[in-house]
């Protein structure tokens, strides 16, 4: 069974989602591949039975007119599906039904990776030791699908999945993006990245190569198995390939950050590390602006907000530098940020979105240390050297030298000139001076140190 839950799609700023639209047309899929494969075992029906309104009332209507003994849910982690998630449960047992939850997105959870203590990890490195020597053949290995197949309730006569339209949204430019929906297109994907794992370590941090795996809204969606990636990245791994080890340990951080959530639940609208609640943001209306915009004057923030805007995908290593620019330059508080990806992002997760803005303001578990700040003109030196990937989505600055293409701004007028920009017209000067930026965020956490040497 899926449910289109209408409290959570109510609660959409806009009728325009492409998470909505791809969700919508990976449950069409799922319903036509558990057709086939119950007509294969001879089972009549098959299909996936879809509900469209609030989960708790068409769960328990569903398993009332089935019969059933026990209802059994894949496994979330974050507060408010917790929640729902127990108001189900007691609904279902004032029916006499029975609920359980399993362990679906993540390869290990909960209180499955501990420290000697028995207490969850705080820090990544130690957490992803454990983590790897837990990993064995069962959580590498697929569920068997297939043999259960006949067993599935064949969909009540006459239903018909519901539309898009009917679920009350109109579609987007999803269609139009490299983004292939379904149990189908993340098995493109995974084919194309496959034979350019080996190499994910290098390529991975470079916007404008092609050296990611662009699994992470099927990841997300559960329109591929965590357990197949991890089972072919071990393999790889294994065998001594530093990209397959570097991709295996980007899973990992994938279940660190659901454990974190699971067991730190108030990191949602709090800082992990309390005294970093102390620390004051500006409210900058100005600049927080500019940033939604991509008017920064900052060319590589502001193609990867332009990615994100156009496309609902921003590259890992842009993430981690529009989120520095946010909060280390700009000065604004993560949480600003993390709810504009929550609007923006077609793979956006809580748990690792969360787990990465508060690692990039200093304020979350293995965090980087507060006094390290990312250098939007090197970071745009270093991971777009021939400005590729700004040219694709600043096209007004096409004409500007390799040489300038990463901070206009320091070009004489002759230059700027001769390729036809007028900066502040044509592309926008830079809303602030990362040199000065840099000293008001040390002071902005001096009071860290200060704190320190009193302790």
């Amino acid at each position: 069974m899926f449910v289109f839950d209408t409290d959570i799609l109510d609660a959409l700023p806009t009728r325009h989602d492409r998470r909505v639209e791809f969700i919508h047309a990976s449950v069409l899929e799922l319903d036509e591949a558990l057709r086939r494969l119950a007509a294969q075992s001879g089972a009549p029906g098959g299909g996936l039975i879809v509900r469209h309104g609030p989960a708790p009332a068409c769960i328990v209507q569903l398993a009332l007119a089935l019969g059933v003994r026990e209802v059994l849910a894949n496994r979330d982690y974050e507060p408010q599906a917790i929640a729902r998630d127990q108001r189900v449960a007691d609904a279902l047992r004032a029916q006499g039904i029975a609920f359980s939850d399993h362990k679906d997105q993540a390869l290990l959870d909960r209180d499955e990776v501990l420290t000697r203590q028995g207490r969850p990890y705080s820090v990544f490195t130690p957490y992803k030791r454990a983590w790897l020597e837990k990993l064995d053949g069962f959580q590498l290995e697929s569920y068997p699908v297939e043999r259960h197949a006949g067993h599935l309730a064949p969909p009540p006569q006459g239903e018909s999945l519901p539309s898009l339209s009917q679920l009350g949204f109109v579609p987007t430019n999803l269609q139009a993006l490299p983004l292939p929906t379904g149990i189908s297109g993340a098995r493109q994907l995974l084919r194309d990245f496959v034979p350019r794992m080996g190499a994910y370590h290098e390529a991975r941090d470079y916007p404008g190569r092609k050296g990611v795996s662009y699994l992470s809204v099927h990841l997300r969606f559960g329109t591929v198995s965590i357990r197949r990636l991890a089972s072919l990245a071990a393999r790889q791994a294994a065998g001594g390939c530093p990209g397959a080890q570097t991709w295996l340990s980007e899973l990992a951080w994938r279940d660190f950050y659901f454990m974190i959530l699971c067991h730190h639940p108030q990191v949602t609208t709090q800082s992990f590390r309390p005294e970093f609640d102390q620390v004051q943001w500006d409210e900058a209306p100005d600049a927080w602006q500019a940033w939604c915009e991509a008017r920064t004057g900052y060319p590589l923030v502001d193609a990867a907000l332009r990615q994100l805007l156009h496309t609902g995908y921003m590259h890992n290593r842009l993430r981690m530098v529009v989120a520095s620019f946010l909060t280390k330059d700009l000065g604004i508080d993560w949480r600003r940020g993390e709810r504009f990806f929550a609007l923006h992002l077609n793979d956006y997760d809580l748990a690792a979105n969360n787990g990465g803005w508060q690692w990039a303001a200093s304020t979350g578990c293995d965090a980087q240390p507060w006094f390290r700040i990312f250098n939007p003109v090197t970071q745009s030196q270093r991971f777009d050297p021939d400005g590729r990937f700004i040219r694709r989505y600043v096209p007004e600055l096409a004409r500007v030298p390799d040489a300038h293409i990463h901070y206009p701004a320091a070009m004489k007028p002759a230059a700027l000139s001769a390729c036809g920009l007028r900066l502040g017209i044509d592309y926008p000067l830079p809303i602030v001076d990362h040199a000065q930026a840099r000293e008001r965020t040390l002071r902005r956490f001096s009071f860290l140190a200060d704190r320190r040497k009193t302790d």
